[in-house]
């Protein structure tokens, strides 16, 4: 029995090792991988085993399905570098040897690299050059430049011998294969990333946040340029505004995925709790994942589409995630307040046929709810969000935070996902006369706050900008300035979890996270400017707006 194993299996097995732990973290299956990776599930588990050697085009297609970077799987660690980095004469991170090529990546420490720039030992061998080369594919594209040699290479059914100084350039997901004529070869492979091809090469495609793509024509590209058409004065007012391609739109899956896909790494928020202190950096990718986790979590507990959900959590960021998660099920959400009692549920419940509620573990909120469920017979599902930490726990709740990351953070789309005219929410409105009415809006309602978002609220997309709005999740408000309008125009929302609004609390906040928007109703700038203003730096603010009622002009000057 073999106890032994050389330096070059230690780090098959290594690489092995990190491939299957990303995809139990991505919650792909055996089947799916091999799907995405050109290969038999058998191949497929022997490599996650380690029992074959790894190449660069399957190293390269795992890197794509997991979003994460090529030396992630490589070393186990991501690369660091931003503005440059250099590699020596014999330097670079040596991948893999397979049909006799050697590979050496150039650019190993550097994030976020929109290429793999490798060097290529190409071994001669008569046989081989005599024989069919063998073809791989990937997504994206590849230029290679011969430094040394001669190299034989197919794109396709077209075959190239190119010699020291020629180069080609082709699709790498055509079949394609090189090998090395009459002597060694050396050459450059730049291997293209397939988001950076697709944003550079077509005008609607996505572009990513915070750092807008210029296309050949000079003009940005934005995800909801997918979805929206402006058109604009000379001074940047807008004209015209029309919707495109709504009848297929799904706000979780059209700009949260995909922003998750062009860049992972774009802060979605940034969360200060109650206390004012902790705080937590939230990611793209982050709420992406943690939505379809929510998803497939409300699923297995008999939430189907149609299904009405109430939602009262306060400013806690679970929200943002139970709320997409619904989005992508096609349950309906209902946001409501934790300042509503006993007969306000009951109501509400009864009105709305609610079936489930995600309830915040603060205060009486859930006594309440309890109360009120007695008398309500079609609320079946109970989930209690932020329960203290204690082995006690409260009877006929399920425990979201304990019990949702337990679930797979893959929640594909399919011809079933709601989109369009289905239903996505409910508001009860606020019954200033008789009781609240239910107002209902479907799957095309967020593309209506982009107006709010770009153009009242003049949020900035870039990786510098911080919008911050006032309001309760349980308000409409809410959903106009710290959601769809927001993420739509691929901006960063700040969220203070605060129980009640104190002006020398949330003022310091401005300097010390870079507040750049702001939106509050005005009896909240009234209590603001009881504050000394000189006492604190707003040097980061650039625009500031309300709605609500009339703010008074002594207020603003």
């Amino acid at each position: 029995m073999k106890t032994n194993i050389t330096g070059l299996e230690f780090k098959i097995h290594g690489m092995a090792a990190r491939i299957a732990e990303l995809r139990e973290i991505e919650g792909y299956t055996v089947e799916e991988m091999a799907a995405k990776t050109d290969t038999t599930p058998e191949e497929y588990a022997s490599c996650e085993r380690g029992e074959m050697n790894l190449t660069f085009a399957f190293i390269y297609r795992c890197a794509l399905a997991f979003n994460v970077d090529v030396t992630d799987i490589i070393e186990g660690k991501s690369p660091k570098l931003a503005g440059y980095t250099v590699t020596r004469n014999g330097g670079g991170q040596k991948i893999e040897q397979a049909h006799g090529l050697t590979y050496f990546n150039l650019a190993p420490s550097f994030k976020k690299r929109i290429s793999d720039p490798l060097f290529v030992e190409a071994e001669y061998d008569p046989d081989k050059a005599r024989a069919d080369i063998e073809m791989t594919t990937h997504d994206g594209q590849e230029c290679d430049i011969i430094i040394s040699g001669t190299l034989k290479v197919q794109v396709g059914e077209h075959v190239e011998i190119l010699k020291t100084g020629d180069s080609v350039y082709y699709d790498s997901s055509i079949p394609h294969g090189m090998v090395a004529l009459e002597e060694d070869t050396r050459f450059y492979a730049i291997v293209l990333k397939p988001q950076i091809e697709a944003a550079a090469s077509e005008k609607k495609v996505v572009a990513s946040a915070g750092s807008s793509v210029q296309t050949e024509s000079g003009d940005e590209t934005h995800l909801w340029q997918n979805f929206i058409d402006v058109e604009t004065n000379e001074n940047g007012t807008p004209t015209k505004i029309e919707f495109k391609n709504e009848d297929k739109f799904n706000f979780a899956y059209d700009i949260v995925d995909e922003m998750a896909k062009i860049r992972p790494d774009k802060l979605a928020m940034v969360y200060v709790a109650n206390d004012g202190v902790t705080d937590k950096h939230i990611t793209y990718k982050q709420v992406s994942r943690a939505s379809s986790q929510c998803a497939n979590y409300f699923k297995s507990l008999g939430i189907k589409k149609g299904d009405r959900v109430m939602l009262v959590l306060k400013r806690h960021y679970q929200y943002w995630f139970a709320m997409l998660g619904l989005n992508k099920l096609g349950a309906i959400a209902i946001p409501a307040p934790n300042q509503l009692v006993q007969h306000d549920f009951e109501y509400r419940f009864n009105a709305a046929g609610v079936t489930a509620i995600l309830c915040t573990a603060d205060g009486e909120t859930a006594d309440h709810v309890d109360r009120a469920a007695a008398n309500c017979d079609c609320l079946k599902t109970r989930i209690l969000v932020n329960a203290p930490g204690s082995d006690v726990k409260r009877e006929g709740w399920h425990d979201f935070n304990e019990e949702y990351e337990l679930f797979s953070g893959k929640f594909e789309r399919n011809e079933q996902s709601p989109c369009g005219n289905d239903p996505l929410l409910m508001f009860f409105t606020s019954g200033t006369t008789g009781y609240p009415k239910i107002a209902q809006h479907n799957h095309k309602y967020p593309l209506g706050h982009f107006h709010t978002a770009k153009y009242w609220h003049c949020v900035d997309s870039s990786d510098k900008g911080l919008h911050f709005t006032i309001s309760d999740t349980g308000w409409a408000k809410s959903m106009w300035g710290k959601l769809y309008g927001q993420w739509l125009c691929e901006a960063t929302t700040f969220v203070y979890d605060f129980d009640r609004f104190d002006a020398a609390k949330i003022m310091p906040m401005f300097k010390k996270y870079g507040i750049t928007t702001f939106c509050a109703p005005p009896t909240m700038y009234r209590m603001l400017i009881k504050e000394d203003l000189t006492k604190y730096d707003f040097s980061t603010l650039t625009h500031a707006s309300t709605a609500g009622e009339a703010l008074n002009p002594e207020v603003y000057r």
